[in-house]
């Protein structure tokens, strides 16, 4: 799979499935920028390359506008142009519609489904002049519904919907798609699902027991479709939205 030469943007992508991502696209010859919170969580992201000198740091904020709108600027001036954008900033707050509050639902829509929107529409001159393409991270959980998640649910859902709309909207120009993982083996899933627990082996055999195929999708795993997704190799494919879920959708 050639990505040599393609300009990236990878919001997100200080950890878990966007550091992953990050990693594959720049060991394919594309060149990264790699996107944080804080100019600190991004420094350390880009220290964690094998071979950094084709990855640049641009922290800032996606779930606000102006942040969206500063970093596509930056990773466009700083990379000549945009070839392809993945939007895989994302949070979730595991808790009942009791207990989600104003701020609990804003910050889920904001950085989940906010950032994807505003992120592709300052990028939409650039993309359309290098004839590019957008790859969203969504979930699973914007395919069905999942007790404790509703603001989260909600959030992919518009992911899962906005990618259609927009491959509609920006053809022939730009491609939009989107990957809809399941439980992924990363931090964010060890620290606020199992770790949080009153019984975490309970709780991690419970997230396997939800996937025909009985495991954690490993980072890399998400990151190669997206690869795909963003390469040549799927020029003719738009509008589409990829399962790695383990087989946890299949019945739906």
């Amino acid at each position: 799979m050639e990505l040599t030469g393609k300009r990236v943007l990878i919001t997100g992508s200080s950890r878990g499935i966007g550091l992953a991502t990050a990693i594959i696209f720049a060991s394919k010859g594309a060149l990264v920028a790699v996107n944080g919170r804080t100019d600190a969580s991004t420094q350390t992201a880009v220290s964690r390359f094998p071979d950094p000198k084709n990855v640049i740091a641009i922290p800032g904020d996606v779930s606000r506008l102006d942040g969206c709108i500063s970093v596509v600027e930056q990773a466009t001036n700083a990379l000549s142009g945009l070839d392809v954008l993945v939007n895989n900033a994302g949070v979730a707050s595991f808790c009942s519609i009791e207990d989600t509050d104003e701020h609990i639902w804003d910050n889920t829509i904001d950085t989940n489904l906010k950032s994807t929107y505003f992120c592709i529409k300052a990028a939409l001159d650039v993309l359309k002049s290098s004839k590019g393409n957008v790859v969203n991270v969504a979930s699973d959980a914007g395919l069905q519904g999942e007790a404790g998640l509703t603001a989260y649910c909600a959030s992919k859902g518009g992911v899962v919907t906005l990618t259609k709309a927009l491959a509609i909207e920006l053809a022939p120009q730009v491609r939009v798609n989107c990957v809809c993982p399941g439980y992924v083996d990363t931090d964010m899933v060890r620290r606020d699902n199992i770790e949080k627990a009153a019984d975490p082996a309970a709780e991690e055999q419970r997230l396997l027991s939800m996937a025909p195929l009985r495991r954690l999708a490993d980072p890399s795993e998400v990151g190669n479709v997206i690869a795909f997704l963003a390469s040549d190799h799927a020029k003719n494919v738009t509008g589409a939205t990829w399962q790695i879920d383990g087989g946890s959708t299949a019945g739906q």
